[in-house]
């Protein structure tokens, strides 16, 4: 049995390699050899018509004494700590709301996704317009609510730029929050839920005490995704501020680019060292987060 079993196998192997073997080798061309060059390019300094001087760890000492580096982590941490969290909070509230047959749901389940269907770039665009000054929907309500002390140069103001690009991006993704959400809830036992209305637990009650222990598991995957993925935001900023005004929106991900493409330094090593560390710290994060889990899991089991 172990014999024929084995030769099948052998035999599978081809037309295994046949399917795997083209996402295999674009993988390794378009996300392998690009990390590994660029950890390489780390330890050499490389500029316009000159050979790539070895340096060694001199690129990654000179990030502990740059500031602007620094500023741009604080601001990756702070958009990946407080964006997701604000995002599946929402993206629950509003998925309970709509469970509990609120009117229009339908309306509005479709309308809170439709912003996640939208490219960056759309709205990017369409939030500058809203943020605008003089003619932005923004300060025009709060002058409509004669509340014009409020007013703001909402992307042109340090204090308010960075929390500015969050609220867009909340409002680009709490949409997809609120469908698994909304799909989860689904799924939990009617019985459960029954039992509680019996005993005359009113909706916070139910979120508090039902719902959201038993979708931890999902809100805790979604807040890790969250996470990840804002450690890496680079579109929706680049568009609305380019990292300004004064680097207050700085991220890492814009610096790595400012410093490779957009600045005039000329050396493509410092860059590399930048994304270097950054593809570290994420995959630690990655590491931490998939270890903890699994520990829970196994407790709980």
């Amino acid at each position: 049995m172990s014999i024929w079993y084995r030769r099948e196998s052998n035999g599978q192997w081809p037309i295994i390699a046949l399917f795997v073997g083209p996402a295999l080798l674009g993988y390794i061309l378009l996300t392998i050899y690009p990390v590994l060059l660029t950890i390489y390019n780390s330890f050499f300094e490389i500029r316009p018509r000159n050979a790539a001087a070895f340096i060694g760890w001199k690129n990654y000492a000179a990030l502990a004494s740059d500031r602007t580096f620094w500023l741009a982590v604080r601001h990756t941490l702070i958009w990946a700590l407080v964006a997701p969290v604000l995002e599946v909070v929402l993206g629950l509230l509003l998925a309970v709301t709509i469970y509990a047959r609120a009117p229009l749901g339908r309306f509005f389940r479709v309308a809170w996704f439709s912003p996640v269907l939208i490219s960056y770039v759309v709205v990017a665009i369409m939030w500058s317009w809203l943020y605008n000054y003089d003619w932005g929907l923004v300060n025009a309500g709060l002058r409509a609510l004669n509340l014009e002390g409020l007013q703001r140069s909402w992307l042109g103001e340090p204090g308010t730029a960075l929390w500015a690009l969050i609220v867009v991006d909340v409002w680009k993704w709490t949409g997809f929050h609120l469908i698994v959400c909304l799909a989860a809830v689904h799924g939990l036992p009617q019985e459960v839920i029954e039992s509680a209305e019996m005993d005359n637990c009113g909706w916070l009650g139910k979120i508090y005490f039902i719902v959201v222990p038993m979708l931890a598991p999902t809100l805790i995957g979604l807040l890790v995704l969250g996470f990840v993925g804002k450690m890496k935001v680079f579109d929706l900023v680049w568009i609305m501020t380019q990292g300004g005004p004064l680097w207050s929106t700085e991220t890492v991900s814009t610096y790595v680019y400012k410093r490779a493409f957009d600045w005039n330094t000329f050396d493509l090593g410092y860059p590399c060292g930048i994304a270097t560390v950054w593809f570290a710290a994420i995959l630690l994060c990655v590491i931490l987060f998939t270890t903890v889990f699994r520990q829970r899991e196994k407790l709980e089991y």
